[in-house]
């Protein structure tokens, strides 16, 4: 079957027709959304052939429903929703893609993940970082496979130091360039596992000031 064409499916609003200012842009950004539903379609029938599904820089806000339909018959093993403009994840993505040992998340726009996360049982790779945490999420240590979780570049500042120290596949944690209080810092120095890496904070004027 012939793939659609890219300018297929993009006619113009009725509301933009001949005389209407508006009408070059509309047409853009139709031609644009146009684009963007043939890359993700594109993407899923690769998917279905290797079992690696990457919706990277695909201008998502959130997981279509046609994805789901799409993979349905497919046992994804991995999971690229990577620079894309994604607030959160459903809780029917873990059901759906219950096998997934590679999710990656960097670069979008969440705070928070799905308690469902908990249930990804092959889950053994997770990237969350260039994000808008404040937290590190605690049920990414609930997950039994998940023996690495890379969080730098967000804005954590909260970390269940006791509940990452009891995790029990944990094995490294990237904390760098967030903005660490130092009790909690030196708390996380101390753990022998998992290994976490942090970046030193700077201390601000004020805090010099006291010292001197």
């Amino acid at each position: 079957m012939r793939p659609p064409s890219e300018y297929e499916g993009a006619r113009m609003p009725a509301e933009a027709e001949e005389g209407d200012p508006r009408a070059p842009a509309m047409m853009i950004c139709a031609r644009l959304a146009g684009r963007a539903i043939i890359r993700v379609v594109g993407r899923c029938e690769d998917a279905q052939e290797n079992s690696q599904l990457d919706l990277s820089e695909c201008q998502l806000m959130q997981v279509p429903d046609a994805v789901y339909h799409l993979m349905r018959h497919t046992e994804l093993k991995s999971c690229d929703l990577s620079g894309n403009v994604i607030t959160k994840i459903p809780p029917k993505f873990t059901v759906k893609f219950s096998l997934i040992t590679d999710l990656n998340l960097a670069n979008n726009q969440m705070a928070r993940l799905p308690d469902e996360l908990c249930t990804l049982a092959c889950l053994e790779r997770l990237d969350i970082s260039h994000n808008s945490f404040v937290s590190l999420p605690q049920i990414a240590c609930q997950c039994p496979s998940l023996h690495t979780l890379l969080a730098h570049h967000n804005q954590i500042i909260e970390v269940d130091v006791d509940r990452l120290a009891r995790s029990r596949a944990l094995e490294y944690v990237d904390l760098s360039d967030n903005p660490i209080p130092p009790r909690v810092q030196a708390e996380l120095k101390q753990l022998s596992r998992p290994s976490v890496s942090i970046s030193e904070r700077e201390k601000e004027d004020w805090e010099e000031d006291l010292l001197i």
